[in-house]
């Protein structure tokens, strides 16, 4: 599913009235018709309900003026305050006021700077407040008699529908503004805006819900939006077919380079999760001295004992064994473990640098090519990289305040500058292609912030380019199966308990769940 920035949506918008002819005011009596039926719904058919619509002077208190005469007219008792003076409503938004005006329900104009005794009344009997005071274009921080007005209905304990975007959220990134409403669900209209579905904006956006206003697929399709939500069907289209007469080589050789003292469970759990997404064949590569801790760890996998010297390190000499095996192999992924001494760095320069097959690099891959990215460039095989914030600063030379700052943009310009696809571990995980195109992760918890859950995404994504999978999709698809696995363990475990082994086991049956068999 697309998402919209809201300058995207604002021309979409604009394409809707002036290329294709379609009213603004036909666009907001849709949107308020999606208001009012979702309004409806949480009231649970309630008849004696009261509704609070609290309305700025924008099109976003347009549309609640028009929800709020839709509700009245289902019977629902309906109080309607407008933040602002009248005079200031123009538009669109103005001829839905006045409308309401003229059916005989009052719209009480707060525009002192204290907060008046009736709205509290009102909000203390409301069994439903509609957010109608910012919308999408919102650019300043919120204070003065709407900040109050937001905590209040905060502090009320009263569930809120918001009118398609909790106010006080930037639709552009989903920060706070200031003060900002936490609804139970927001109905947003046509695309999803992307500070709806990025932290913090997506903790404060509820239950949510897109609506269609009869917005033409043309005029969404000229805008060249490449921002994507990820969801369901999209996996579906990408993970494989396989064929009933098939064997284990059809289905692609993964080579993990892994381990060091202490570190073995990295690339245990990384070779597992790529067994579990569909892998053929995973041969993990481990140093000399340590390879009986991971024979007697893996049964499935094939276990590839590496230089080490005795050192429970790979050494530099394995790096020509390394390349030797990966002619045999559909993919290396490498870093789970490993440590970053000087003889890694070495090692995984070479690796990248005579490599055929995608690569996928984590760990301390990531963190040995820290000060040397553009040995990524040019290199003409599909990369995928898998930073938490942390590494990505040692990528960037950013910090971490300022990556988190701008998820998207940080990810979207390395993966252009480097011709690598990156993604951007945490919360709402990014994923961004050299060509621009971003993917936004819908799945996972706070349950997978424990050890070995990267190790395990690492796997997944390398099992599923083992398969022929393009390395975008398998990025993309790679990050949803693991939120995915990752949410059914916290359903049957609970978040506290769950450790990276949860996910893995939870995997087939997340693939499951998206895959079409036949």
């Amino acid at each position: 599913m697309k998402l919209a920035t809201p300058e995207q949506m604002k021309a979409i918008d604009a394409s809707a009235i002036t290329e294709y002819g379609i009213p603004g005011i036909v666009l907001m009596e849709n949107a308020a018709s999606a208001v009012a039926t979702e309004a409806l719904s949480m009231l649970g058919g309630r008849k004696d309900a009261v509704v609070l619509l609290i309305a700025g002077s924008g099109n976003n208190g347009g549309d609640a003026f028009a929800a709020a005469r839709r509700l009245h007219g289902r019977g629902v008792l309906t109080r309607v305050y407008l933040l602002g003076k009248k005079a200031a409503v123009a538009g669109d938004a103005r001829i839905n006021l006045d409308i309401l005006e003229k059916t005989g329900i009052r719209v009480i104009e707060v525009s002192d700077a204290a907060v008046p005794e009736s709205l509290r009344a009102d909000m203390e009997k409301a069994q439903l407040i509609i957010d109608g005071i910012f919308g999408t274009g919102l650019s300043r921080d919120v204070d003065g008699l709407a900040g109050k007005v937001i905590e209040l209905v905060n502090m009320s304990g009263k569930p809120v529908l918001s009118i398609d975007i909790p106010s006080g959220i930037d639709g552009r990134n989903g920060f706070v503004r200031g003060s900002c409403i936490h609804a139970a669900a927001t109905v947003t209209f046509c695309l999803p805006k992307t500070g709806l579905v990025l932290h913090p904006g997506c903790e404060h956006t509820g239950r949510l819900v897109t609506a269609d206003i009869s917005i033409p697929a043309c005029a969404v399709e000229s805008r060249n939006i490449t921002t994507e939500l990820i969801d369901p069907a999209c996996i579906s289209k990408i993970m494989p077919a396989r064929n009933a007469n098939s064997n284990k080589g059809d289905f692609g050789r993964v080579l993990l380079v892994t381990g060091s003292t202490g570190m073995t469970g990295s690339g245990c759990l990384a070779s597992m999760a790529a067994l579990r997404s569909g892998a053929g064949l995973v041969y993990t590569g481990v140093p000399k001295s340590l390879a009986p801790i991971y024979s007697s760890a893996l049964t499935e996998p094939i276990i590839l004992p590496l230089e080490d010297n005795g050192s429970g390190i790979l050494s530099v000499e394995c790096a020509e064994q390394i390349l030797g095996q990966m002619k045999r192999m559909s993919v290396a992924a490498i870093g789970p473990g490993l440590t970053a001494s000087n003889g890694i760095s070495e090692i995984v320069r070479r690796i990248i640098r005579g490599s055929t097959i995608p690569l996928v690099l984590d760990a301390d891959a990531l963190n040995v090519i820290g000060g040397n990215t553009d040995i990524l460039k040019g290199l003409g095989i599909q990369v995928v990289l898998t930073p938490h914030p942390g590494e990505m600063a040692r990528l960037t030379g950013l910090s971490i305040q300022d990556i988190q700052a701008d998820r998207i943009g940080t990810a979207k310009t390395f993966a252009a500058d480097h011709g690598v696809i990156v993604v951007l571990k945490g919360s709402r995980t990014i994923i961004a292609l050299p060509n621009g195109q971003v993917y936004v992760n819908s799945t996972g918890n706070a349950g997978m912030a424990t050890a070995g859950a990267g190790d395990t995404l690492t796997g997944i994504i390398a099992g599923l380019l083992a398969q022929g999978v393009d390395a975008g999709d398998a990025a993309a698809a790679g990050v949803f199966l693991h939120g995915l696995a990752g949410d059914a363990a916290a359903d049957r475990l609970g978040m506290h308990g769950m450790v990276a082994g949860d996910i893995i086991d939870s995997l087939p049956q997340a693939i499951k769940s998206v895959t079409v068999y036949t």
